[in-house]
């Protein structure tokens, strides 16, 4: 996991500015939602296209979140990057032509084709039948068109959607962000989410907490839900 903390100017600048450094002293269980993004074999498997290799630890902690957020009444999503391609022309060209270079672009089109292996989830994740499962096309799981999370959500009644998985600073900030912006609370959760660098993942931290949302800790989500580890 990252060992990185918010740096204190940053906290110093949010007491400033509303008082307090967490926004929510109370979550209701029943109207959140741990959407956890990406944790699947394209980025976790050792030596796939787009390994993030701290992704494999952060697992022990999204069990174990997610374990007590059922117990209490609340929803598990998970969410799985693909796109679909044809001849290896890929339903994202921008992404494919332009960010992806030409000797691994046909590795991670077939890493990233729904059905393939990169789909599956990672095998050490406790995934539960009552759990929701859905795929997006683009970083965000709640740009328009990218899937129907904002949908499921809502069908569900949530409120808080709680934001775990990889990465930090791409998909998981991609995500969160959009959420805070339809007026979801938003809570990224620290040691459930991976980046590349220490750097990248405290840098989304302390950008989110400053104007989109919440950041906390499974231990400190698991306190204002009720929950005792």
């Amino acid at each position: 996991m990252h060992n990185v903390n918010i740096r204190q100017h940053i906290i110093d600048r949010v007491m400033s500015r509303r008082g307090k450094l967490h926004l929510f002293d109370r979550l209701e269980p029943r109207t959140t939602a741990l959407v956890i993004i990406d944790m699947q074999n394209t980025f976790l498997l050792p030596g796939s296209p787009a390994e993030v290799p701290k992704g494999r630890e952060i697992v022990k902690n999204i069990n174990y979140l997610s374990l007590r957020l059922r117990k209490l009444g609340g929803h598990i999503v998970w969410i799985t990057h693909g796109n679909h391609n044809h001849n290896e022309l890929s339903d994202w060209p921008n992404f494919f032509n332009y960010f992806v270079s030409e000797d691994i672009r046909a590795q991670t089109i077939k890493s990233l084709s729904p059905g393939g292996d990169g789909q599956k989830l990672w095998h050490d994740l406790d995934v539960y039948p009552e759990d929701s499962t859905l795929f997006k096309n683009r970083y965000s799981a709640l740009t328009p068109g990218s899937s129907p999370l904002e949908r499921r959500l809502r069908s569900f009644g949530i409120e808080t959607v709680l934001i775990a998985g990889t990465k930090t600073n791409v998909c998981c900030e991609s995500t969160a962000r959009d959420s805070m912006m339809l007026d979801f609370k938003t809570i990224i959760v620290s040691d459930c989410c991976a980046a590349l660098s220490d750097e990248e993942h405290r840098s989304t931290l302390e950008t989110f907490i400053q104007q989109f949302g919440d950041v906390m800790t499974s231990q400190e989500l698991c306190d204002i839900l009720n929950i005792k580890i």
